[in-house]
């Protein structure tokens, strides 16, 4: 009881020393020079969408009339798209340009069920590949918002395929009288036969024009708030829920601030990760709370020709919050891109499966260095407390680790100049592994002012230089372990 007493002290001090700072001196302490987040500004022309013939009762759908009243506010040059209070039923949102989207209190955006409603479109800047439009999306957009006290919700439910291994007999019995198939081995519910051979039909017909898509577009679930090549882009207050896949999914998009943001998933949501980035620069995440089915709040990078730049690179994350998901801080596992300069602090993840997780394989990974996380509340995690591996191995519904196994050599991930320091964590299956490849070893990690409570120790496969002062790791289990690694030091004396 004094320790559970003591950890919520420790937790609420911590709060109340985030509560005091603000974004601009979080990007002020990086340790790394990166400049201020641009924020979009708008002109004062306002479009409320009840003039475009939206009608807030749930049934009537809203599509045309949100277009409408985007459409107009570009026209004009920009300004904010008001959505009142009351229950709107639409089906995806195009952002534009100048465009903020303002969801007033007690507003919601009801995305809707039915997916004949989500067109079959171009993915982002693809001239191959083809998605169904996410609920909001935006291409090549500058000066984006999407600000207030309502919510958005994705209808991700009527997307996502069920483990039954994540539901209650109740919730699997719901699933089944609600419609959809089950697959041949009983394991996984999909909204439709059409979600459930979506990948099938794919890999048999190659589809290639809009139209060949129609019948995989169940399988082909649209991320939620998908943003391609856009520039100055805010999510302030709002509530974002129940998407069919990531929440929040910007790609090579540069000066995106996230503010006080909610973030919700099930526990039990496929694919369900919270706020993903992808190949961003100059990001700033601030005070938000998420709760996810997948990876909390993600960093990802693909696309890079050249190892030594970082396709994403100056991220500040302060203040933040996870809850129920798979990592509550998280790279990878696509890091083929390359990551520089990121800083996590002052963040609280309670009850995720890992704490802090760095994850990739060859085939998909690059160079991750400059990450700095400091000032770090873990309690409950259901694994580790520190994970770096670079054997991530990605499993889709309904496959299993054995047909994912790759063997490619090329792409290897390395991680190195990791910076972890002032972290506690109260309860965790194991405090630290470190898993690297024998052609690239997990090296130059520094570890500083770190205390776990676990059931195992430290860990190290294939690693280097692994530097740690005033770590402290209360388990029951030898503490400290390695394997083919090597210059592992514990308060300046090395003990592997």
């Amino acid at each position: 009881m004094k320790r559970f007493i003591l950890f919520i002290s420790l937790l609420f001090s911590l709060s109340l020393f985030a509560q005091q700072k603000t974004l601009e001196e979080y990007i002020a302490a990086a340790p790394f020079k990166m400049q201020p987040v641009i924020i979009p500004s708008f002109n004062n022309k306002t479009f409320n969408i009840t003039a475009y013939g939206a009608v807030a009762d749930g049934k009537t759908l809203c599509t045309q009339a949100f277009a409408l009243a985007v459409d107009a506010c570009t026209k004009a040059g920009g300004g904010t798209v008001i959505v009142p209070a009351g229950i709107w039923l639409t089906g995806p949102i195009e952002l534009k340009s100048n465009v903020h989207l303002s969801v007033e209190k007690n507003a919601l955006i009801q995305f809707t069920k039915d997916r004949t409603q989500y067109p079959i479109i171009k993915a982002g800047n693809s001239s191959t590949n083809y998605t169904p439009a996410s609920p909001i999306y935006a291409y090549d957009a500058k000066n984006i918002a999407i600000i207030g006290e309502g919510i958005i919700d994705g209808a991700g439910d009527s997307w996502r395929p069920v483990k039954k291994e994540k539901t209650t007999p109740q919730q699997w019995n719901d699933l089944i009288r609600s419609g959809g198939v089950v697959s041949n081995d009983g394991k996984i519910w999909w909204p439709s036969i059409e979600a459930m051979n979506g990948e099938a039909y794919i890999k048999n017909n190659k589809p290639k024009t809009p139209e060949d898509y129609l019948p995989a577009r169940d399988f082909l679930r649209p991320y939620m708030v998908y943003f391609v090549h856009c520039e100055n882009i805010l999510l302030e207050n709002i509530t974002l829920r129940n998407s069919p896949k990531f929440v929040v999914y910007p790609n090579h998009c540069t000066n995106l601030t996230m503010n006080k943001v909610t973030v919700f998933n099930e526990w039990w949501a496929q694919n369900g990760d919270g706020i993903d980035i992808s190949a961003c620069k100059n990001v700033a995440i601030y005070k938000c709370n998420v709760n996810a089915g997948d990876d909390g709040i993600c960093m990802k990078s693909s696309g890079g020709k050249d190892y030594n730049k970082s396709e994403l690179e100056n991220i500040v994350i302060a203040g933040c919050t996870v809850l129920r998901a798979h990592g509550g801080f998280v790279i990878g596992s696509n890091t083929d891109g390359g990551m520089n300069n990121i800083y996590v602090s002052d963040c609280n993840f309670i009850g995720t499966d890992i704490g802090i997780r760095v994850k990739s394989n060859a085939g998909r990974g690059g160079l991750v260095h400059n990450i700095y996380v400091e000032n770090i509340t873990m309690k409950n995690i259901k694994n580790e407390a520190i994970l770096f591996s670079s054997y991530y191995e990605d499993v889709p519904a309904g496959k299993e680790a054995k047909d994912v196994v790759t063997t490619a050599r090329d792409k290897v991930p390395e991680f190195t100049g990791f910076y972890l320091k002032n972290i506690q964590c109260d309860g965790a299956k194991q405090a630290v592994s470190i898993i690297g490849l024998p052609e690239m070893q997990v090296h130059d990690i520094n570890l500083e002012n770190i205390t776990i409570q676990s059931n195992k120790g430290f860990n190290a496969t294939e690693a280097k230089n692994i530097i740690m002062k005033n770590v402290s790791i209360n388990s029951s289990n030898p503490v400290f372990a390695a394997n083919k690694s090597s210059n592992i030091s514990l308060n300046g004396k090395v003990i592997f």
